[in-house]
């Protein structure tokens, strides 16, 4: 049985981790770190906390798999230095908090194109915690590199739906990595990462997922 810590399990494709989680019959105990409250759960222990602030020692950093959810965009955050630290600095943190305690298996949201080199924001820092999570020594990382997400946002992106129209639209020409990526689709891929993902390295694209 395995204890699954979920950070980020407010957002579109955390929540649907969580639930796919919560459901599993292979996870005994799921930690959700979150901003705030969500609703209570026999397997859930709900830590609400800063993820500016993630303490050092707490018990609950003792799991055996990790799935990273966190993440916003530039224009949902307003400032550059806001941005970063939500899709950079707290996935990092926690991913180095949860190794040092003992956890084996860590799997991240990230996006296609992701690319330390990029002249591109999003794509650089997304490329860039890539690269510092690797350094890390898990046993296990699964690296999920979506294009644009389908599914149902509490909070709509302007960018992301017109992003999301224009693929539809242009579907049936593009490679399949290209296409809309179903954000059930990304977590139940995650999901599995953290669970039973072999050792190694693993990069997961549109081709790849569940």
């Amino acid at each position: 049985m395995t204890r699954l810590l979920i950070a980020g399990a407010t957002g579109l494709v955390g929540n649907l981790a969580l639930e796919q989680a919560l459901a599993d019959q292979r996870v005994s105990r799921v930690i959700a770190l979150t901003r705030r409250p969500i609703a209570s759960h026999d397997k859930l222990e709900n830590v609400v906390l800063d993820f500016s602030n993630l303490p050092d020692d707490a018990d609950w950093w003792a799991v055996d798999g990790v799935i990273s959810a966190l993440g916003t965009t530039r224009a949902a955050t307003g400032s550059a230095s806001a941005y970063r630290a939500i899709d950079y600095d707290y996935p990092l943190a926690v991913a180095r908090h949860a190794r040092a305690h003992g956890a084996t298996r860590f799997a991240l949201t990230s996006s296609l194109g992701a690319n330390p080199r990029s002249l591109f924001a999003y794509p650089r820092t997304k490329g860039e915690l890539e690269v510092e999570l690797k350094k890390l020594g898990f046993p296990s990382l699964t690296i999920v590199r979506p294009s644009v997400l389908d599914g149902q946002r509490e909070q709509k992106r302007r960018d992301e739906n017109l992003a999301k129209f224009a693929v539809k639209i242009l579907a049936p020409i593009l490679p399949r990595r290209l296409r809309l990526s179903p954000a059930s689709a990304v977590a139940a891929t995650l999901i599995e990462g953290a669970i039973e993902a072999p050792p190694g390295i693993h990069l997961k694209t549109n081709e790849e997922m569940n």
